[in-house]
């Protein structure tokens, strides 16, 4: 990996996830057979860290993880190592579970999931931010991790270290990470639940009044929706393909956003930079671990000027 490449942190929650690709849901109460059956690691840091690494980052990941005699624990940083990802500041919590999915994905791509993560796992205290920020270009953090990464956050912030914040869950209008964060890339739907508002545009410039972070909302096919610096709406295309699989799909939109940033891409550059990658891993199954290469991105977009 070329060492003048963009360092990025991400923090998150890494998951051991169980796979399964269905032919139609089953009915409540009833039964279905499986036609595949993958293990993977994801979570959405994890699966933007993935994406990073892929597209020519230095990527180092900080979070909780379980005890270190766990099978998933074990499992998710065999291939953390793979991926040429740090893991040198990841916490093992010694009696803890790391947190396992099992996700059912329908021909059309869509997915249905269930997870557990141990409450135990909100209790982690992060390494001190000079060995985390450390040669750091950008921070990107799950939403959900703000009880134990705002204040590191808001750190980097004081360093003038860009924070991108993926959320895709609901946030308290008093969430920390709302002014801790630079770039606010949310979901839609939780983007409109944030807001108490039900359109995508209205709900951006609602919660413009509440934070200077830059604002967007990824919207699957219809793109993406964003405030530019003058406070007025903007979109980004989705790239039409033929999806099988979105798992992770807004994960690998997160890291590639982060990466163009941090290489000095202005947002537009950025947000279709993201919009190409995140393209090609619903094209292909697994996950985080569908998240394309570099040299893939590049030639995507060349074909598409």
């Amino acid at each position: 990996m070329d060492a003048l490449a963009p360092r990025i942190l991400c923090i998150g929650m890494p998951v051991r996830d169980l796979i399964l690709r269905l032919a139609a849901l089953p009915e409540r109460g009833h039964k279905a057979n499986a036609s595949h059956l993958a293990e993977i690691c994801g979570g959405n840091a994890l699966n933007a860290a993935i994406a990073i690494a892929r597209l020519g980052g230095r990527v180092a990941f900080a979070g909780p993880m379980g005890d270190a005699r766990e099978t998933s624990s074990g499992f998710i940083l065999e291939r953390m190592a793979a991926e040429g990802i740090d893991t040198t500041h990841i916490v093992r919590m010694p009696g803890v579970t790391t947190p396992v999915s099992a996700i059912m994905i329908e021909p059309s791509g869509e997915r249905t999931l269930t997870i557990y993560r141990d409450p135990a796992l909100w209790t982690v205290k992060l390494p001190e931010a000079d060995a985390l920020l450390a040669d750091c270009q950008a921070v990107l953090v799950e939403s959900r991790c703000a009880a134990f990464a705002t204040s590191l956050c808001a750190e980097a912030r004081r360093r003038g270290i860009p924070v991108i914040v993926g959320v895709d869950r609901a946030m308290a209008l008093q969430d920390g990470l709302l002014t801790a964060a630079s770039h606010l890339l949310f979901a839609s739907a939780e983007l409109q639940e944030t807001a108490g508002i039900a359109d995508d545009g209205a709900a951006l410039q609602r919660l413009a009044e509440l934070t200077p972070a830059f604002l967007a909302a990824t919207r699957g096919p219809r793109g993406t929706i964003w405030l530019n610096q003058a406070g007025a709406l903007e979109e980004t295309p989705a790239f039409p393909v033929q999806a099988i699989d979105t798992l992770g799909a807004g994960d690998v939109f997160h890291g590639a956003f982060a990466l163009g940033l941090a290489e000095g891409k202005d947002v537009r550059e950025a947000m279709r930079f993201a919009a190409a990658a995140a393209a090609l891993k619903c094209t292909r199954h697994g996950g985080g671990l569908a998240a394309p290469q570099r040299l893939e991105v590049v030639k995507f977009l060349r074909d598409r000027p």
